[in-house]
């Protein structure tokens, strides 16, 4: 049995129940909480390994939730939102938010990706990786940092894995499928636009130029990083 503990926040009663009983199916241990502060209130007391979070709630809206649940520590979160506008999502992905889902979506989806996201938790950095410098730009994978001109740039940890993972072999271009499996750790090729969402959130603190795209294949780091 999965003993790992799962926060759902959703206000949909029908929703709720369901992915309650889904999950608990596969052996996690379930709580749920119909708005905000309750949800916030519940991720206080009950401590959960991963949160399914509603965008649109009553009270504190989902946003405000992620904000206040990321404060103390970090606790991978997959979104849920009826709307799939880019704004949206990428405000979602800058206050910590891992991953998306746009409703309706499929049950068998939805828990193939929070046992994706909980096995990139699982992963311990490897300490033979040494900090990477590609122009202005430092990445630090032993502080899990990345510095600009000497600033340090606030990433989520997703922000920061992708980075890293472009930034080890910046002279290879990856398609979104070989990021999803690297980095999100998803089969199938499923997800692919949350790959593009990360990637401009990255460009958006770091600049435009630190990652190219390369159209028809993906992405790549630049190689002078930030000149």
């Amino acid at each position: 049995m999965d003993n790992r503990r799962i926060a759902v926040i959703e206000d949909e009663d029908t929703i709720a129940a369901s992915l309650a009983a889904r999950l608990r199916s596969e052996g996690f241990d379930v709580a749920t909480a119909a708005d905000g502060l309750e949800g916030v209130e519940l991720c206080d007391r009950f401590r959960p390994d991963l949160v399914i979070l509603d965008l649109m709630l009553p009270g504190l809206d989902g946003l405000e939730v992620c904000r206040r649940i990321q404060r103390d520590r970090h606790v991978p979160v997959l979104m849920l939102t009826a709307r799939d506008t880019v704004a949206d999502v990428e405000l979602g992905l800058a206050v910590g938010g891992d991953d998306y889902l746009t409703k309706p979506f499929s049950p068998r989806e939805l828990v193939a990706r929070v046992r994706a996201l909980l096995r990139r938790v699982e992963r311990a950095p490897a300490p033979s990786d040494a900090a990477i410098r590609l122009g202005k730009l430092l990445i630090d994978p032993a502080t899990r940092e990345a510095t600009l001109e000497g600033e340090v740039v606030h990433l989520t940890p997703t922000e920061f894995d992708l980075l890293h993972r472009l930034a080890k072999s910046p002279h290879v271009v990856f398609a979104r499928r070989r990021l999803l499996e690297e980095v999100w750790g998803y089969r199938g090729g499923s997800g692919e636009r949350t790959v593009d969402s990360h990637v401009r959130a990255l460009r958006a603190k770091l600049g435009h130029d630190v990652i190219r795209t390369v159209h028809g294949v993906g992405y790549a780091l630049s190689r002078n990083g930030v000149a």
